[in-house]
């Protein structure tokens, strides 16, 4: 079914092949109702773990283990080391295991990791638990195989055609500024429980996040593709070797150091304007309310990240939607870069959290759109997020112990000029798939399909590249 609805349409559609169509849409509309709303509440648990620990901060996780700054980006970082080596083997494992298997155990597990935070007494154990946090997350054990986000756009890269992808890829993304919301608001809640039990409130921000996690797992999920894909090589150098996978790969790294900078700094930053306490922590859910449904803010009738896959969907832009919003993020940059005012800084976040927060769907499936068959795909995939990923280190850094608080003037600077380069890497990748649609055009009306070269994938002159 994949590779049929990659071809490019060169006859009439017959009765049959309507008939396929209509059996196909009765079917993507299961999967909607059952498979997607299960991947997005696996992804909303995974960002809500692992960036809750900046709610954590405000609320006093820094000073009640005596740790520095550096300490501080120390242990956030241990979070992503085992996160990024786990990367290309889960995507390649992911067919083999079985998500039915996989999805269930790893989310129990992750919330077991995720409540023993709250358990910690000393600097070394909160390092112990960010380790296997990452660990979990990113391979778990030899039965979790799974990193959640790029092995999720893998997962329903199985199913849906280039054409349906990024709206389903955005609302599970989605829930990832719902988590940033939503940890704002349950950590304004949860640190009234200040003292409950002997523990500090930032400790039962971890205890009850992580037993949610827990206790909402998912049983039995979904079942695999059962298509055959042998492994080769061959195909994991191509991915390394193909242009447009290389320009998206480094626009991911630029948006995984905004988006983890604002990820795990966002409630620091606002702190930063004045606030405190339970304060600080409410300020910090408006701009993620940019992103999600009008729960906050009724004169937004649809998220961002939504209207945006649904555009991107419909005419087949990827790469201008994520040039768009790579522009909306440096607006937003630029402002808190360019005045002292804590209103207007804060009005910026605005701009650049739906910015960086509505790129990364555009680019994830831009990936997945233009790499097949599934061995370059999972490569590419893996490609993109162990640079977005790489790019959280960075941030970490960059925010936590290179650039001082309030104003954050080395950070933003950078960021601000990864935002530019992201916008000109998508706009160059733009001009490269579209000269080489051009060459297989001209390839088409040369040589028949059977003269096509075996096993090209993506290389095919009858495979289109998403724009």
């Amino acid at each position: 079914m994949e590779n049929r609805l990659r071809l490019s349409p060169a006859t009439q559609l017959t009765r049959d092949e309507l008939q396929v169509q209509a059996l196909e849409r009765i079917a993507w509309r299961k999967m909607d109702r059952w498979v997607l709303p299960i991947c997005t509440v696996f992804y909303l648990l995974s960002f809500l773990d692992r960036s809750n620990v900046a709610n954590a901060r405000v609320a006093g996780l820094q000073r009640g283990l005596n740790m520095s700054n550096t300490q501080y980006s120390i242990a956030l970082t241990v979070t992503y080391v085992p996160y990024i080596i786990a990367e290309f083997p889960s995507n390649i494992l992911l067919k083999r295991v079985g998500p039915n298997i996989m999805l269930p155990s790893m989310v129990a597990i992750w919330g077991v990791v995720t409540t023993l935070q709250g358990t910690v007494t000393t600097y070394g154990g909160l390092l112990a638990c960010r380790f296997f946090l990452g660990l979990v997350e990113g391979d778990g054990c030899t039965l979790v195989s799974l990193r959640t986000f790029p092995g999720l756009v893998l997962y329903l890269s199985f199913f849906y055609p280039r054409d349906r992808l990024q709206i389903r890829v955005s609302t599970f993304f989605a829930s990832a500024s719902l988590a940033g919301a939503f940890s704002g608001l349950l950590a304004a809640a949860i640190i009234k429980m200040d003292g409950i039990g002997g523990r500090p409130g930032w400790a039962w921000i971890f205890i009850l996040e992580g037993l949610f996690t827990f206790l909402l797992k998912q049983d039995g999920a979904i079942a695999v593709d059962e298509e055959h894909d042998g492994f080769g090589w061959n195909d994991v150098v191509k991915s390394f070797k193909s242009p447009h996978v290389l320009l998206v790969a480094a626009a991911f790294f630029f948006n995984g150091t905004t988006l983890y900078g604002l990820a795990y700094f966002e409630p620091s930053i606002v702190a930063g304007f004045g606030y405190s306490g339970a304060r600080a922590q409410l300020m910090s859910v408006p701009p993620f309310c940019c992103d999600i449904p009008a729960i906050f803010h009724h004169s937004l009738s649809l998220p961002v990240s939504l209207i945006s896959a649904v555009l991107s969907d419909r005419y087949h832009c990827r790469g201008l939607v994520a040039t768009m919003f790579s522009l909306l993020c440096l607006i937003g940059l630029a402002m808190f870069l360019g005045f002292k005012s804590n209103d207007v800084r804060y009005g910026s976040l605005f701009l650049s959290v739906p910015g960086t927060y509505c790129v990364a769907p555009a680019l994830s499936t831009w990936m997945a759109n233009n790499s097949a068959p599934y061995v370059r795909r999972a490569t590419s995939i893996a490609i993109g997020f162990i640079m977005t990923n790489s790019g959280g280190i960075l941030a970490t850094w960059l925010l936590g112990s290179l650039s001082p608080a309030p104003d954050y003037r080395k950070a933003t600077t950078t960021f601000v000029i990864m935002s530019a380069l992201m916008a000109i890497l998508s706009a160059l990748n733009i001009v490269y798939l579209s000269r080489q649609n051009r060459t297989k055009a001209e390839k088409r009306r040369i040589f028949t399909l059977e003269q096509d070269e075996d096993h090209a994938g993506d290389r095919s002159a009858w495979f289109e590249y998403s724009l």
